[in-house]
């Protein structure tokens, strides 16, 4: 049998608490010495999955920027920031030898950058399935933030926090983050996304397939621009919603085997 690259994807929810999806998960201080425990006991986790490269949701342009840190981290002058791409990545980086880490996102802001993706006078109603569902009955499309795990707050500009009201170690919140049934979850909730329309309008599939599905196969076609041989062992940490595409991407080019990460979250792989 021909041997294949492999990939891991590691769903991961965002740590440092950006505020940048639809329903955001509220992190306490993982820079806490408990939650600092919790890390390091993760990437140990991790450490037997054996990656040959660490890749990070981050949008390529700012490859040397992460990279700058990370040589800094290295060489003691750089502290970790929050993030799951300092907190996790770069420390099993670290731990493995890594020289580099790769960022394979593809983030823009359409419109501000259209970069040729739009014309400059592009109809932006056409892909804000938001505005169109408030003016249209079609709220219920859109998705409710997930009352059961915790409590739901709104920030003055919209954002929207789920604060969960347990405490939940780590280890047990990536175990959550990458089972099956809740990254197929995520990705149905994309799908009923894409309803959101009516006679000739879809902005619903618009967004969903002008932006995310596109965002996702760039995120895939990057890490094929990563590999290098059949050797290759990439472990990708990236939000779990993108996990569902990311996967059937590399399961369906016939290129790659998905490894999942559950092995190891579990401390089978130890």
């Amino acid at each position: 049998m021909t041997q294949k690259p492999t990939v891991m994807i590691l769903g991961s929810g965002h740590l440092a608490n950006p505020g940048m999806d639809g329903f955001n998960y509220k992190m306490d201080d993982v820079l806490a010495p408990k939650r600092q425990r919790e890390i390091e006991q993760l990437v140990t986790q991790l450490k037997p999955f054996q990656p040959t490269k660490i890749a990070l949701e981050v949008d390529e342009r700012f490859d040397a920027g992460i990279n700058a840190d990370y040589h800094g981290y290295l060489e003691g002058t750089y502290e970790l920031k929050r993030g799951e791409g300092n907190q996790i990545g770069f420390r099993l980086a670290k731990q493995m030898g890594h020289p580099k880490l790769y960022c394979v996102d593809y983030f823009r802001n359409y419109s501000e950058e259209p970069d040729g993706f739009f014309p400059e006078d592009f109809d932006w109603d056409l892909v804000n399935p938001d505005k169109f569902a408030k003016a249209n009955n079609q709220e219920h499309l859109m998705g409710q933030p997930p009352t059961a795990e915790g409590k739901v707050t709104q920030d003055a500009d919209g954002t929207v926090w789920i604060e969960p009201e347990e405490y939940e170690p780590i280890i047990d919140m990536y175990r959550r983050f990458n089972q099956p049934e809740g990254t197929r979850a995520d990705h149905q909730e994309y799908l009923r996304i894409a309803r959101v329309g009516l006679g000739d309008q879809y902005p619903g599939a618009n967004w969903v397939g002008r932006l995310w599905y596109t965002r996702n196969l760039k995120i895939f076609v990057n890490l094929t621009r990563i590999t290098e041989s059949a050797d290759d062992r990439i472990l990708l940490i990236i939000g779990a919603e993108h996990v569902f595409l990311v996967q059937q991407f590399l399961e369906d080019s016939g290129d790659y085997i998905v490894e999942s990460p559950l092995k190891y979250l579990d401390g089978e792989g130890m």
